[in-house]
């Protein structure tokens, strides 16, 4: 700061210095009320340029991260979606199975067997209908027909699902099922007309108690690999979950601001700007004085 000469009243040294203290607290007291106001200790790059970049850095992934944990929270709710509609099918098939043994023995009627045929052939149908109506946006998931997969897009041809910020992903499917539907061989291995073997009683309607006990057991083998995968989904969300909260937590400490050291500093600024405002003041008038060297 520049020595004040009193005597040279054509340059006010003295005021130009308390001018220069008020506008440099001016300067540090609007910084800290925007940082009140916004709640960022970072609002101009000027401010902390490498601090920006590296926040920028941790902005970035950490929407990532949510994005994949929003992704995962998805997959498993599609995958829940499948496991509820195999299960319902493996309730079905634990009753077509209970009355194809009815049929084995020799103690009901052929009517009776014909009423259990009819009955079962009921389930398969309603099988299909549950298999066809356990979708997720418009995609099959447990339904289908054909060689190389279910159709339509289905979970068996693989599905891919975002489990990592930087875009990684896992692929699903059920092993070598091709849906869960009676009608195929490559879906639950019997059709319709296979269940009236039923009728028969004895070897043959055995036949078909075997073939739905085999049916049941790929069911059952369906519902481990969702059940295996939603476990696997899981831990990716429990990993990431930690991921993002310190990665948050590295992009907080960087960008927002400390509101209680920064109402502190307002507070100084506020005082330091009335004081400089008042020594301006006196500043200007202080030269005054020279004049008493004319009288």
């Amino acid at each position: 700061m520049s020595n004040v000469d009193v005597t040279r009243v054509a340059g006010n040294i003295g005021a130009l210095n308390a001018l220069n203290s008020l506008a440099y607290v001016n300067s540090e007291l609007s910084l800290h009320q925007t940082r009140l106001a916004t709640g960022k200790r970072i609002n101009y790059a000027y401010e902390d340029p490498a601090g920006l970049n590296l926040a920028t850095t941790f902005d970035v992934r950490r929407v990532g991260l949510q994005i994949a944990l929003n992704s995962i929270g998805d997959s498993k709710n599609m995958m829940s979606t499948a496991e509820g509609g195999l299960r319902k099918v493996q309730d079905i098939l634990v009753k077509m199975k209970n009355k194809a043994m009815e049929a084995i023995g020799d103690t009901i009627g052929q009517s009776e067997r014909d009423a259990i045929v009819a009955q079962l052939q009921e389930y398969a149908s309603e099988i299909n209908n549950i298999a066809g109506q356990t979708q997720w946006n418009g995609r099959h998931l447990i339904s289908g027909s054909g060689a190389t997969g279910v159709g339509d897009g289905d979970v068996s041809q693989g599905l891919s699902f975002l489990v990592d910020a930087s875009g990684g992903s896992v692929a699903f499917n059920f092993g070598s099922n091709r849906g869960f539907v009676v009608g195929t061989s490559t879906g639950l291995g019997f059709t319709t007309t296979n269940l009236t073997a039923a009728s028969a009683g004895g070897t043959s309607a055995r036949t078909v108690s075997d073939q739905i006990d085999s049916a049941l057991n790929r069911v059952k083998q369906g519902v481990r690999e969702v059940g295996s995968f939603m476990a696997r989904l899981t831990f990716k969300e429990d990993a990431l979950t930690i991921q993002y909260t310190n990665t948050e937590a590295a992009y907080n400490r960087i960008m927002n601001a400390n509101m209680a050291l920064e109402q502190v500093e307002s507070s100084k600024y506020a005082i330091l700007q009335q004081t400089a405002t008042a020594m301006l003041s006196q500043a200007n008038v202080a030269p005054q004085f020279i004049l008493s060297l004319f009288r």
